[in-house]
């Protein structure tokens, strides 16, 4: 799948959790979204608060935009990402779990696809 595809796919699955993502989908949406944060980040810096003593770093209205707009759709790709390894949805919750969770869900998002039909559908190869 090229960058462009994955991108019009993560876009047009924006709530889709049931089925399958390939893995160079779910990596360059990932590198999207990465990308276009970034980019947000440098055209509309946040500003800095304080709060009391502190100082706080606040984020600009265009970046919580761009995060509430790509939440779900990252979840939902996530959650098919993990399909795709025949791995249900609910291990996207061990991203909770501090380090170890971290590098157990990191395993299942790097893992190659399936090569057939698990229980969440046909492979998408």
């Amino acid at each position: 799948m090229t960058f462009i595809d994955a991108i019009k796919s993560f876009f047009k699955n924006y709530v889709t959790f049931k089925g399958r993502a390939r893995r160079s989908e779910y990596w360059y949406a990932v590198l999207f979204t990465a990308l276009a944060s970034t980019a947000i980040g440098i055209i509309a810096p946040g500003h800095r608060e304080m709060m009391g003593d502190w100082s706080v770093e606040q984020s600009s209205t265009l970046s919580n935009l761009w995060s509430l707009a790509t939440f779900l759709p990252s979840l939902a790709i996530t959650w098919r990402r993990l399909h795709d390894v025949n791995k249900s949805g609910g291990w996207f919750f061990f991203f909770f779990l501090p380090i170890v969770g971290w590098i157990l869900l990191l395993i299942q998002l790097v893992k190659d696809s399936d090569a057939g039909a698990n229980q969440f559908g046909a492979p998408v190869k």
